[in-house]
């Protein structure tokens, strides 16, 4: 197993985790990621699985819709992916996406594993579980959010840094660098 497909395999355990913890109330909060509900950040996410199968040449199996079972969409999306990242041939797909040349392991690593740690926190906070963010994701989360550019505060991305409050630790720098107020 590669090191990208075993951090994908833990964060997507984790994403699901908090899928499982939004209460049967929660599916219609709001979230940090302005307009958006608790089920249409979990539709980004699910959607954002099948958009790299996509770009990598692949077909992705019907999924369970989100309106109607969430776990059960996010959990099939991200079992194709994880089969991908652990076929090396498949993980070594190269495909042409907007920040470039990429394989689909390095997409994967890149944009997806990223997206699940941070909208892992959106789901936290609006659900009122733990948003803790383990501490050795941090750098890895700064320096790729830090490579995308302008394209990351493109329309539908990540919105304006927001000041951090005074001695704020490195998850909330990272936070208020990425549009969050924590």
């Amino acid at each position: 197993m590669s090191a990208i497909a075993d951090r994908y395999r833990r964060l997507s355990g984790a994403f699901a985790e908090k899928i499982a913890g939004v209460p049967p109330d929660g599916w219609g909060r709001p979230t940090p990621c302005e307009g958006w509900t608790v089920r249409d950040l979990v539709r980004h996410v699910v959607d954002t699985q099948v958009m790299f199968r996509r770009l990598a040449g692949r077909d992705t199996p019907p999924l369970p819709s989100v309106d109607d079972d969430p776990l059960g969409a996010f959990r099939a999306a991200s079992a194709a992916v994880q089969a991908d990242l652990d076929d090396p041939e498949r993980a070594g797909t190269e495909y042409e996406g907007y920040l470039g040349r990429s394989t689909f392991a390095e997409g994967i690593d890149r944009f997806a594993s990223f997206d699940l740690v941070v909208h892992a926190w959106d789901l936290a906070r609006a659900t009122g579980q733990d948003e803790r963010i383990d501490p050795a994701e941090i750098p890895v989360l700064r320096a790729h959010a830090e490579s995308f550019g302008d394209a990351l505060r493109s329309p539908g991305a990540f919105g304006p840094p927001v000041e951090a409050p005074a001695g704020a630790d490195e998850q909330a720098r990272l936070l208020a660098f990425l549009g969050r107020r924590v």
